[in-house]
């Protein structure tokens, strides 16, 4: 198949959306299809595959929306009409003002569209402190409804948890597929090399966009009320528009915190080295890096927020903290290091538990939406396309 991705916003890989939209790329690339990368990335200009959009510039806003580390494309109809013709489906990553315009665009062509949902309503909400505003999340939802995902012919979600709270908002059961985004192989319990310095510490780890959502104040905090504070040395993993503020809260904590972005390579490394993961988030969609420090056999500490889907991973009562409560979360870190036997069984149940995020597995989900997706559409008007699919897949 030929596959157009429609990505209003891409950028380089160090977000979850960026780093799960070209996860599926390389992986339907992995599996024989071709994709058509459509971006506003100017770096990308001329690399095989990419369609490069203007970007839109947000005048006296560009230096706050560029902080946190966004491109939004602008719509092209020339370019848009290059990249979609011809394709089996195309697939839109973000709701901006390319997507709307691919959708109608692939329509008339005859060409199916499928969509993910990678950004809930208080991701949007959370930058002007309404996160908390019912009314206001519902009416980010509904926007984007009409808007593209009212007219795809089926929806991606990462999580039960995201499609629930959408559709709920929304009031509309929609042709969705629940498929999580994936736990790469290479991330699994292995031998690992610590740095001297942290041989006799205590090593929590957090990997989250340094964002006000991801909620590094009620870590630093919590770590600052552990009766272990003084041996507690604490590894962020990320950067974000609060990097200052977050280096600021971190100046009480007795070891100096390790902070910053860190290679695929690195990152397994770290999580293999270290003792515990906390993941205090308020708002998170699926948390991969959460799941990633699980498949490793990481115990974790989990923010109980109804905002978020990490609360689902919690397999024992210690697994979670109440939200936002720095007091909460001390008490359980203390759990877990004053119970090593119980953090090995744990770390063993969560090996096992982890196995149904598998990558692979994952990306054969993808496949077959766009497969199914693409033969549903073309079915009455192309019997032979549905007949390859038959084809392809009788062969698996």
């Amino acid at each position: 198949m030929i596959i157009t991705f429609i990505c209003d916003v891409l950028g380089k890989e160090n977000n979850g959306t960026t780093i799960a939209t070209m996860n599926v790329i390389r992986a339907m690339e992995a599996k024989g299809h071709t994709a058509r990368i459509v971006c506003p990335d100017e770096d990308k200009e001329g690399q095989p595959g990419y369609y490069i959009l203007p970007r839109i510039h947000f005048g006296p806003f560009e230096s706050y929306v560029t902080n946190n580390g966004v491109i939004l494309a602008k719509k092209d109809e020339d370019i848009l009409r290059n990249a979609i013709q011809g394709a089996d489906v195309v697939h839109c990553n973000f709701c901006g003002s390319a997507s709307a315009a691919a959708v109608k665009m692939a329509h008339e062509m005859g060409i199916p569209v499928t969509a993910s949902l990678h950004s809930q309503a208080e991701n949007f909400t959370s930058h002007v402190k309404l996160q908390n505003v019912e009314l206001a999340n519902k009416a980010i939802y509904k926007a984007i409804y009409l808007r593209l995902f009212s007219k795809v012919d089926a929806i991606h979600y990462p999580t039960q948890f995201v499609r629930d709270d959408f559709e709920g908002r929304v009031g509309v059961r929609t042709n969705g597929y629940v498929i999580s985004n994936g736990v790469r192989s290479d991330f699994h319990k292995q031998k690992a090399n610590r740095p001297e310095e942290y041989k006799e510490k205590i090593v929590i780890l957090y990997s989250a966009r340094l964002g006000p959502e991801k909620d590094h104040k009620t870590l630093i905090k919590g770590i600052k009320r552990s009766k272990y504070a003084d041996k507690i040395q604490l590894i962020l993993c990320g950067t974000g528009p609060l990097e200052k503020q977050v280096r600021e809260m971190c100046k009480g904590l007795a070891n100096p915190v390790n902070i910053g972005f860190h290679t695929h390579e690195e990152m397994i490394n770290i999580i293999n080295y270290s003792d515990l993961y906390v993941h205090s988030s308020v708002i998170d969609l699926e948390a991969i890096s959460a799941l990633e420090a699980i498949a490793c056999g990481l115990t974790p500490v989990l923010s109980d927020s109804k905002q978020a889907a990490i609360r689902y991973f919690a397999l024992e009562p210690n697994n979670l903290f109440k939200c936002k409560n720095p007091r909460d979360l001390a008490k359980k870190i203390d759990y877990w290091i004053e119970h090593p036997k119980e953090k090995a069984e744990n770390s063993k149940k969560y090996l096992g538990f982890s196995k149904r995020f598998d990558f692979d597995l994952a990306m054969d989900a993808m496949e077959k939406m766009f497969k199914e997706t693409a033969s549903y559409f073309h079915y009455d008007n192309n019997e032979n396309f549905m007949n390859t699919v038959l084809e392809e897949e009788s062969k698996q």
